[in-house]
């Protein structure tokens, strides 16, 4: 999947929450100076803004599928090694790279099995392959709220519990299933204050993911009604959002 938004819309709508999680996934699958490093899904830049602190701009390379991500990274990150390609059909020989990693990114492959066994293929034998993908299966990405309003309302409602990495163990159950070996799984942490509710309602409404697009199909009486419940789930004045994702790291 795409995101064929502009870069700015993405970030105020996920981007916080990725640079939350970045460190904690470099930190994973164990990133050192020294090491080349493919980021995979990149969107546009939390992980490599993380990595370019961490290792020489010339050692990390990035894809993504959606051109106004790719033309960000490489406009902000311009020593980077960016390509639009997809995680399925990495533009990469065998055995290039030390780690890849694909931070929030299993949950939007076409075919994650296949995307997983890429990244491993790229990476060197004994290198590390990680990945996180929010955990929304149980509720606890940071749209829990959103999808919580959405089903009250709309039982029939496609949430996000369903896609690939979503339930527990089944990010592990995937890299599995793509050949890696070693694999372990864990829980990532992130925190977001917000001045209120607007403040976090705001980004629901540029149509950058799976809630806001499901949001903007709605005719204007059901967004009120969405908008009206979310407000009531959600603590009155400023407030502080934890969100879980599922984390998965393997041996290639």
């Amino acid at each position: 999947m795409a995101f064929n938004v502009a870069a700015d819309s993405y970030d105020r709508f996920m981007g916080s929450w990725s640079r939350l999680l970045a460190p904690q996934l470099a930190d994973l699958a164990g990133v050192r100076p020294g090491q080349r490093v493919l980021d995979v899904g990149c969107g546009p830049g939390a992980l490599v803004g993380e990595l370019v602190q961490r290792l020489a701009p010339a050692d990390i390379a990035a894809v993504d599928p959606s051109e106004p991500f790719v033309a960000a990274v490489r406009d902000r990150y311009p020593e980077v090694d960016v390509h639009q390609a997809t995680a399925e059909a990495l533009p990469f020989p065998d055995d290039m790279f030390d780690a890849a990693l694909a931070q929030l990114v299993v949950h939007f492959m076409t075919d994650p099995v296949r995307g997983l066994a890429e990244m491993a293929r790229v990476t060197r034998r004994g290198g590390v392959v990680a990945a996180s993908v929010w955990d929304h299966g149980q509720g606890r990405g940071p749209h829990g709220p959103f999808w919580t309003a959405a089903l009250e309302l709309d039982p029939e409602a496609v949430d996000q519990s369903k896609l690939a990495g979503a339930r527990p163990g089944h990010l592990v159950e995937l890299f599995e299933a793509a050949g890696i070996g070693d694999v372990t799984g864990s829980e990532l942490h992130a925190s977001r204050d917000f001045a209120g509710f607007d403040d976090w309602w705001g980004p629901f409404t540029e149509g950058v993911g799976p809630a806001p697009a499901y949001l903007a199909r709605l005719d204007p009486e059901r967004r009120d009604a969405m908008r009206a419940r979310c407000r009531a789930l959600l603590p009155t004045g400023s407030f502080t959002l934890t969100a879980v994702a599922w984390a998965a790291r393997g041996t290639a």
